[in-house]
């Protein structure tokens, strides 16, 4: 499978490795060992000793490195051979180091040409930075289907009307038109539900019935080749979205990182500026979207990944439908994302070849 390799890919949440810990974890079908060494910094290596290929997260952290629990051998963050217990340091003796980098409460890593690695380029959240403990919760999710489902289950949110009819879902999403652009790489979709039914829900939170009415808007953006946001606000039917009873906003991220060409890293989080001192609220909130998302969600794209198969998604001829926009439009730009970094590596590779100098 082709992914898009010259970008940021969130690799888990900051706090999953701890000073002098490790985690191993497969990422675009590469086993990947993440670690910070004594001193919290952060290293990233291709998870297998080139000595007699034992996977380097069943060793241990230590001396700033990582020693493989074989042999002995030890790699600093670089990849590079620190100490080899039984002679001397061959030059061969090394393995693949990834640029990582941590922002945002979570670790990124760039997978593809390290020359090209800009920590500027990763997307900006720092609202999860900014959100006090007791109005911030995060998760995540091993998914079982391939990562552009989970993009198209974000993107794609009249599916709420249906899969999540007693908690998210109220008709709205349905009946609202969803107005598609895109900027600087950005595909923005925003639905304006007016003189709406308030979902069950918001009608729990703000403490209304089914027969009053809200206006609220909705505002996913993605970006490759997979971090979307997603903001939420709503105020009583006809109010001025900056009134008096503008106390309803939330945000939210949805970050999907391919594990295989069937398995995802789901990765969620979500902020709010309503009940932010109610670490109760907070918990409470935290469940229920997480019961959703494992009881709801990820079933159903298991089950829709389980119908296709090994199948390639336009192989399988869906038939489209208005809704699907969003969704059709980042899965060709990012198609053309990994076609164009392929013939920029083939060039790369043909002029290296003409010029006499070694592969890469």
């Amino acid at each position: 499978m082709s992914y898009l390799s010259n970008c940021w890919y969130m690799a888990a949440w900051a706090d999953e490795v701890e000073n002098g810990g490790l985690l191993a974890r497969k990422l675009l079908d590469q086993p990947i060992v993440l670690f910070r060494d004594e001193q919290g910094e952060l290293g990233a290596l291709y998870d297998r000793c080139p000595h007699r290929f034992a996977p380097l997260s069943k060793g241990q952290v230590a001396n700033g490195g990582l020693t493989c629990g074989y042999h002995g051998l030890a790699f600093d963050r670089n990849g590079t051979c620190a100490h080899n217990p039984h002679g001397p340091i061959l030059r061969n003796l090394s393995v693949r180091q990834y640029p990582v980098v941590e922002a945002h409460r979570a670790i990124w890593i760039w997978m593809g040409d390290p020359a090209l690695a800009e920590p500027g380029s990763i997307r900006d959240l720092s609202f999860l930075v900014s959100a006090p403990e007791t109005a911030f919760s995060k998760g995540y999710l091993h998914g079982q289907g391939h990562y552009l489902l989970y993009v198209d289950n974000i993107l794609d949110l009249t599916h709420v009307d249906y899969l999540h009819a007693t908690t998210l879902g109220s008709g709205a999403f349905t009946r609202t038109r969803a107005q598609v652009s895109e900027t600087d790489g950005h595909i923005r979709v925003r639905r304006d539900c007016l003189n709406e039914i308030p979902s069950p829900l918001m009608r729990s939170i703000r403490g209304i019935t089914e027969a009053d009415r809200v206006d609220y808007w909705n505002t996913v953006e993605w970006s490759a080749p997979a971090v979307m946001t997603l903001s939420g606000a709503n105020v009583p039917a006809g109010e001025a979205r900056d009134g008096p009873h503008n106390n309803m906003n939330t945000m939210n991220v949805h970050i999907m990182t391919p594990e295989t060409s069937r398995t995802t890293h789901y990765f969620f989080a979500s902020t709010r500026d309503f009940a932010v001192d109610d670490a109760a609220f907070n918990a409470r909130f935290a469940e229920t979207r997480n019961n959703i998302f494992s009881t709801e969600d990820e079933p159903m794209i298991q089950a829709q990944q389980q119908r296709m198969g090994d199948a390639d998604f336009w192989d399988l001829q869906p038939q489209l439908l208005r809704i699907d926009e969003p969704s059709v439009r980042v899965r060709r730009k990012l198609a053309q994302m990994i076609k164009a970094e392929a013939e920029r590596e083939q060039t790369c590779h043909q002029v290296e070849q003409s010029a006499g100098a070694p592969e890469r």
